[in-house]
């Protein structure tokens, strides 16, 4: 376990990066880093420390940086269709906010945990999906990961600076945002809490690999202390696929709904099946501690108590 370390989370007021800030401020000295853009103070541990900037900025994070032991870079723009809308923005933050991180590291003489995407793999349909697959990706958002990638590995090559790159499924759990750019766990339970339809885009056929953000938490802590992981991808996963039509059954029977189904058009671009290989991060000692059921059980408690 790490301890006594000095931990920065950039993105930490965010979904992902407070709960990666609240675990490992149990042992260490946490410094969250976020400008807000979509974070929230109040997600942010009372025993952390905050410092609003921006990741775009090199010099405002330069410091803080350099003498860090683990940065976990959680900051970003992760919307596939906002990415769509905004691509030029998308690149600042997500490529030159990365790149300057690792700059400030390469001054230092901490580790980088990055965290990308399974947008990296686009519509690869040779499931379940292992890291060695050609990355495909389909939108701006995903194209950013696969260069965040490229750059933790040549400034692990190049510069010395250990870094790992984590591909993320579909995570969900406590503090996911609910806006137009939501993922469907943080829609669908926000809309039966309501009793209101849960809308399905297509048959409901189409399948997604769902991990629980503690999960989550627990891959990052792990290829972290783990340095034969410096240098390598990781899917982060649960290896198993859920239909979105047997998803909203689930969270109707959690929240004790009255919603309706209704089925809409499919959305264009929307991935059919998705589901990844998670062999490679196993052999590091990871194993997905929470079932689907457990973690919407969870989530669905924190969304009643109206965050």
């Amino acid at each position: 376990m790490i301890k006594n370390r000095l931990i920065v989370v950039t993105g930490g007021a965010g979904f992902i990066g407070s709960h990666i800030a609240e675990e490992l401020s149990k042992d260490n000295e946490v410094v969250v880093i976020d400008n807000l853009h979509s974070g929230r103070v109040e997600n942010v541990p009372e025993n952390v420390k905050f410092v609003q900037a921006d990741i775009r900025d090199y010099e405002s994070i330069v410091e803080i940086m350099s003498q860090a032991d683990y940065v976990f870079h959680e900051a970003a723009l992760v919307s596939v269709v906002e990415s769509v809308e905004k691509p030029v923005l998308t690149e600042e933050i997500n490529v030159l906010g990365t790149l300057n991180i690792l700059r400030a590291l390469s001054e230092g003489h901490g580790k980088l945990i990055f965290a990308s995407s399974a947008a990296v793999y686009g519509d690869n349909q040779n499931l379940p999906l292992k890291e060695e697959e050609k990355p495909m990706p389909l939108s701006p958002y995903g194209v950013t990961k696969v260069s965040g990638e490229y750059y933790c590995k040549i400034f692990y090559e190049l510069y010395g600076v250990p870094a790992v790159a984590l591909r993320y499924f579909n995570v969900f759990g406590e503090r996911q945002g609910y806006n137009q750019y939501a993922g469907v766990i943080s829609i669908f339970i926000n809309r039966a809490l309501k009793n209101e339809p849960l809308i399905i885009f297509g048959d409901g056929k189409q399948t997604r690999d769902f991990i629980y953000v503690k999960d989550v938490v627990k891959a990052n802590v792990l290829v972290a202390e783990k340095k034969r992981a410096n240098g390598e991808v990781f899917n982060v996963a649960r290896g198993e696929r859920t239909t979105i039509l047997e998803l909203a059954m689930k969270i109707i029977d959690a929240t004790n709904s009255s919603s309706p189904i209704i089925f809409d058009k499919p959305r264009p671009g929307d991935i059919k099946h998705s589901q990844a290989d998670i062999s490679k991060i196993k052999k590091l000692g990871f194993k997905p501690e929470y079932s689907l059921e457990e973690g919407l059980l969870r989530t669905v408690e924190w969304y009643r108590r109206g965050f």
